[in-house]
């Protein structure tokens, strides 16, 4: 592959997978601080923190149904077709939340207008992932693979950057009573303009060469969900246990953390959009380099060396931010997020794509991933806010909740096979 559709490839399918989110972080970065007291109205405040986080996990449940019908899409008629169709499902959706009005103006409308955009963006996010993974890795030289397959990956973090640093600006430049009118608003509607940007890209991108082969041979199943089902049901399974450590910490690391930061510990919101935001942009750094370190150990090594930190790490989290301290905070999150959690992200998705076969590939790995996801993402901050006020404001109960959930993925893991490909260990 020369540089130049080298750096193409690259470029589509990280700007595509950063503004898609980009859009989806907007809420969780304000869910607490929000929605909970506009839209999710209620006489105790712990329900209507758990309110948002439904609809923080509402987008989760709805992924896998989103995976399964872009997945289709994208095995029987292309990569490129399907991110496309989620780029546009997942904007228009954005900017509708920014013209919502609250519960005060409009009743019970609010949360449930809110919530059928949530369910939008899931549909969106569902089939985002595997189409932007696979256009990576599908381009990627075998010896490139982890690295190409980390590319994608570090739009999580950027989408969360973009996120921290859109609120933070408008904490900034509003009054407290001018941000919860309006400013929070902004970032939504101004997403609009990313997601034609990405459009655009995208849409001059030719379908991946794996796509093609599998086109001309005419292997393709009829319907791809049935055969994956079928075949290849204990991938399905590995894979959705081995995004359990990937996905849960992520969520507390980056959302659960600003409503507990911000009500228990009592620091500011603008000092932990700016933690978030610093330890993310530190974790978009780190991952392309644990791509390229997976090319040379496997990515399996890699992942579980990451997942037993993550376990070690749990209660010593949770130490730290009791230190009630915005520097201590910063520290737990950057060795949380950058140091533990990157090397994860880095290999989870090339992992995945080398466990099923090209057929059916863009099915497997979403519902491996999105199953996953829906189980332990988008319901981390949810338990773990029900946790704590079910025991006493208690952190211990989710740290434990955070070791199962590593022991659990560190399972799925270790029984996945050996491969080498070209004399490159692969996993």
């Amino acid at each position: 592959m020369n540089k130049k559709l080298e750096n193409k490839v690259l470029g589509a399918s990280l700007i595509g997978s950063s503004i898609e989110w980009f859009d989806f972080f907007l809420y969780a970065s304000v869910a607490s601080v929000i929605f909970s007291k506009q839209y999710f109205v209620t006489d105790d405040p712990t329900v209507s923190n758990l309110i948002a986080y439904f609809g923080l996990a509402l987008s989760f449940f709805i992924r896998p149904f989103g995976g399964i019908f872009f997945a289709h899409i994208g095995d029987r008629m292309g990569r490129k077709k399907t991110l496309v169709m989620t780029l546009l499902l997942m904007g228009v959706a954005t900017v509708a939340i920014g013209l919502i009005p609250t519960y005060e103006s409009i009743g019970i409308a609010a949360p449930l207008l809110l919530l059928l955009c949530r369910l939008v963006q899931g549909l969106g996010i569902g089939g985002e992932w595997g189409g932007a993974l696979l256009l990576a890795t599908e381009y990627a030289p075998p010896e490139k693979r982890g690295y190409f397959g980390s590319v994608p990956q570090m739009g999580v973090t950027i989408g969360m950057v973009l996120g921290s640093l859109s609120f933070y600006l408008m904490t900034a430049l509003t009054t407290e009573e001018q941000f919860n009118s309006f400013g929070w608003r902004i970032p939504f509607i101004l997403s609009g303009v990313l997601v034609i940007f990405g459009f655009i890209i995208r849409k001059g991108l030719d379908e991946t060469p794996a796509f093609k082969e599998v086109q001309q041979s005419g292997t393709a199943p009829k319907v791809p969900l049935f055969h994956t089902l079928k075949y290849h049901w204990k991938e399905v399974l590995i894979t959705s246990g081995a995004k359990f450590v990937e996905t849960a910490p992520f969520y507390i690391f980056g959302t659960f953390v600003v409503g507990y930061a911000t009500t228990t510990l009592n620091l500011k919101f603008e000092h932990i959009m700016l933690i978030v935001m610093a330890a993310a942009i530190l974790t978009t750094l780190m991952i392309p380099l644990y791509g390229r370190l997976s090319d040379r150990v496997g990515r399996r090594k890699l992942y579980l060396i990451g997942a037993t930190a993550m376990m070690l790490y749990s209660f010593p989290y949770f130490w730290l931010l009791e230190q009630r301290s915005t520097v201590m905070v910063l520290i737990a999150t950057i060795i949380g997020l950058s140091i533990i959690w990157s090397p994860i992200t880095a290999v989870l998705g090339t992992m995945f794509s080398e466990v099923f076969s090209k057929e059916v590939r863009y099915t497997g790995v979403t519902l491996g991933y999105q199953f996953g996801a829906a189980l332990a993402g988008g319901t981390a901050p949810m338990i773990a806010e029900y946790l704590m006020g079910r025991f006493n404001h208690s952190y211990v109960p989710v740290a434990i909740y955070l070791m199962v959930i590593a022991a659990i993925s560190i399972t799925a893991v270790l029984s996945i096979k050996h491969q080498k490909e070209h004399g490159h260990e692969v996993l």
